[in-house]
């Protein structure tokens, strides 16, 4: 928690402070935070549910609205009422006297939900409609949060935080590059994998005609591009493709990998400044706190990115991040 809190106020000049007992909690384990910017006043709260309850708690992690950002009126006055956000996660709790030990994906999650709250926390915009996450379309909503998981693989910010809870030992290097190498193990059969399920959702919607042709030929016409080996002749894939039918991704499948699209660009405007030069990093981290993180659903995302950016997003950076750029 001191290495995400040290990385924020770094990168977004906000301070993050405990504030346990200021507001109720409905377990032990929860903590309440206070989240205050470069002049030290309040700006917004959070809720930290960080560990596994099978009895009592679904599984997953989740970032969600508490109470969102707005003016309201009060005793005939217009006051700003504060975001205060949830942040729950299922971690491996406590056990035997030992602290809460996280593998390296319970640590992804984290950052993932926590970029969540940073943009429901430092949003400026007062209309709640339109504040935090609210009315951000879902191709561009996972933005912040994916642009998140993105410093964990970060050498400065991996090993600041990444210490053996016994002898304080940072991350053996050969740790290191092994969880590099992990990150892209098969990343081009796993970035196939997500164009072929999005083009197909997109052709299902817009194409299909029942008088004229199946769904499965709909997809048969995907598998070339999109496929190493074909599907076995029995395969029923799209009766299991939960998202074309329910949940709510129908036609929307493809924001997925969209997201890591701008969430890998937006990362290497950081990479292109030098993620060791402290001062470029704190200046595009304003920039990406005063665009992607304040504005919320009050511009259209792309308009918004533009602002950030200065230019719509490209696809290089999710190349290279995956270690595809030599195969282009």
């Amino acid at each position: 928690m001191r290495g995400l809190f040290a990385l924020a106020e770094r990168i977004f000049a906000i301070n993050i402070a405990p504030a346990d007992g200021d507001a109720p909690v409905w377990h032990e384990d929860v903590r309440y935070f206070q989240v205050s910017d470069e002049t030290e006043v309040a700006i917004a709260h959070f809720y930290l549910d960080p560990y596994s309850r099978p009895e009592e708690k679904r599984g997953g992690a989740w970032m969600d609205e508490c109470i969102g950002r707005g003016k309201i009126s009060e005793n005939g006055q217009t006051v700003l009422r504060l975001p205060v956000a949830y942040l729950v996660c299922n971690q491996t709790p406590p056990v035997d006297g030992k602290p809460a030990l996280m593998t390296f994906e319970e640590v992804e999650t984290l950052f993932h939900e926590f970029g969540h709250g940073l943009q429901h926390m430092l949003t400026q915009v007062d209309y709640p409609g339109a504040a935090g996450i609210n009315n951000i379309e879902w191709d561009a909503v996972e933005l912040p949060s994916q642009f998140m998981e993105n410093w964990c693989y970060d050498r400065a910010t991996l090993m600041g935080m990444a210490h053996h809870y016994e002898t304080g030992e940072t991350l053996p290097e050969h740790y290191y590059q092994k969880l590099l190498a992990a990150r892209n193990y098969m990343s081009g059969s796993a970035m196939l994998r997500q164009l072929h399920f999005s083009l197909l959702d997109l052709a299902l919607h817009h194409h299909y005609q029942p008088e004229r042709d199946t769904p499965q030929q709909i997809r048969e016409r995907l598998i070339p591009t999109t496929t190493v080996l074909p599907p076995l002749p029995e395969d029923q894939f799209l009766c299991a493709f939960g998202h074309i039918f329910a949940g709510g991704y129908a036609a929307g499948y493809y924001s997925y990998k969209w997201a890591e699209v701008l969430s890998a660009d937006a990362f290497s405007a950081f990479e292109e400044v030098g993620l060791g030069d402290e001062i470029a990093i704190a200046a595009t981290g304003r920039r990406f706190r005063e665009t992607i993180l304040s504005l919320g659903g009050s511009l259209h995302p792309m308009e918004i990115y533009k602002i950030f950016r200065g230019r719509e997003p490209q696809t290089a950076a999710i190349l290279r991040h995956s270690g595809l750029v030599p195969a282009v």
